[in-house]
């Protein structure tokens, strides 16, 4: 890969749309934008010269491959010039019809006139190397096109403008002084310069309280990016895969009057008031000879002690039965569990004090008739943000590898309190720091390249040498 070709990538899905986009990127930008563009501006007596547009102008005129005055298509093109682009390059975007054939001829014309053929996240890698945004920010790009979440794709907005870089580069270089500190009382002993060091490390303290907090909600972002697990369970012909058709208004899963249709855990996905989810219909957990079942079984087992929610389903117009009551037995003092009441529009037979004394409440509906499910959507929601998650912090949502470096970044900081609790030397507490350091700098794609920062650092704020 080198940085120093001009890229060129069709940046909207092939298809049939009304428009599709061609970008270009590099030193070469403008320069082959005036060998294929013809402006409707001078009625095609001569070509427009790009590098003499404005900046952000929009341009309307056409593809044209001069070398056998083909008309391509008709076009607006857009241009950006360095430093105030997303590449910190000179772009070029060319707004065509969309569809295979637009798309692929300019393509082609481009690459043919000197671009190159960019790879996967190129153009979001170069606003990073060129310094225009920090790894974070670059990571929160492509998080932003996978959301399904409107709260995670609030905290992915945040973090590409800058939010969480801001805050951790406060962090860093908090640190950062703090190890100055100590290595100024390691080389200068003598020097009127000393900081007590159990200051020194009650301000790294605060830097892995912050840290901690930020794992905290690490969990939390994880369910809202990734989607609340749900699984519908209980005892076999209680109306489980109804009730997964119409919470996600498809016939996703088989329903007949026949107990064990379902032979394995079904995933529908599906988004209640913004909160992305992930329903599963278990098998009913029954015992049986039959191999196959004992399979479904177990899977179904494995899905609803993973998932974040259970709905405990149990058939309101039928009498408690014992594999009813193994359910209320399992589940009766987890708090993650809402009771659903199926099959209302029957007459009522289930002992609900029996159900009540259990679990408190319960929810009623008919999955059959359609009726209570607004209540019951509403009940799933109020648990996800009140039972597990309070409210998501928007400024601090990572992902997995930030979430390995700041668990690397405490367990540094673990060691270094515990060698001062041991009087052990500043010099290894010093190492520690430096190790956390490391960590948070790799946070936002920060070199580890300081030493030379650490001396001006310490030569500038003390009284070294005078």
């Amino acid at each position: 890969m080198n940085i120093n070709d001009t890229i060129v990538a069709i940046s909207t899905p092939i298809g049939e749309a009304g428009i599709g986009i061609v970008r270009l990127s590099g030193k070469k930008s403008l320069l082959i934008a005036d060998k294929i563009f013809k402006s409707a501006n001078h009625n095609g007596r001569r070509r427009f010269v790009s590098s003499s547009l404005k900046s952000g102008s929009i341009n309307y005129g056409w593809i044209v491959d001069r070398r056998n005055q083909n008309v391509i298509d008709e076009v607006l093109l857009t241009i950006m010039k360095a430093p105030k682009t997303y590449t910190r390059e000179d772009i070029i975007e060319v707004n065509c019809h969309s569809g295979i054939v637009p798309l692929k001829k300019i393509l082609d014309l481009l690459l043919s006139y000197g671009a190159r053929l960019a790879e996967p996240g190129e153009f979001t890698r170069r606003a990073f190397l060129n310094g225009r945004i920090d790894l974070s920010q670059a990571e929160s790009v492509l998080e932003i096109i996978r959301t399904r979440s409107e709260s995670y794709h609030h905290a992915c907005v945040n973090r590409m403008s800058g939010g969480f870089s801001r805050k951790i580069n406060k962090l860093n270089q908090e640190l950062f002084d703090v190890i100055a500190q100590c290595e100024a009382q390691i080389d200068f002993p003598e020097e009127d310069t000393a900081y007590p060091l159990r200051k020194l490390l009650r301000r790294v303290e605060k830097i892995e309280n912050t840290l901690k907090f930020c794992l905290k909600s690490t969990q939390e972002a994880k369910v809202v990016r990734e989607g609340l697990s749900v699984a519908i369970c209980g005892r076999a012909n209680v109306g489980k895969s109804s009730l997964l058709n119409v919470l996600i208004n498809e016939e996703r899963s088989i329903v007949t009057p026949y107990a064990g249709t379902t032979r394995d855990a079904i995933e529908a996905s599906v988004c209640f008031d913004g909160i992305p989810m992930r329903i599963f219909d278990t098998a009913g957990l029954r015992r049986s000879d039959n191999p196959v079942e004992k399979v479904a079984v177990r899977r179904s087992e494995q899905v609803i002690n993973s998932s974040n929610l259970i709905l405990l389903v149990f058939d309101s117009a039928s009498a408690i039965k014992e594999s009813d009551l193994s359910f209320i037995n399992k589940f009766r003092r987890k708090r993650n569990v809402l009771v659903v009441l199926n099959k209302i529009d029957l007459p009522t037979k289930i002992n609900q004090s029996i159900i009540k004394s259990a679990f408190g409440d319960f929810t009623k509906i008919s999955a059959f008739k359609m009726t209570g499910l607004d209540k019951l959507k509403k009940r799933i929601t109020r648990r996800f943000w009140q039972g597990r998650i309070t409210e998501l912090n928007h400024e601090f949502v990572v992902n997995a590898r930030q979430e390995n470096l700041l668990l690397d970044a405490v367990e540094s900081f673990q060691r270094a309190f515990s060698s001062f609790k041991l009087k052990l030397s500043l010099e290894i507490i010093v190492e520690d720091l430096k190790r956390a350091l490391s960590a948070v700098n790799k946070l936002c794609g920060r070199s580890d390249d300081y030493e030379q920062e650490l001396l001006d650092t310490i030569f500038s704020q003390f009284c070294i040498g005078k």
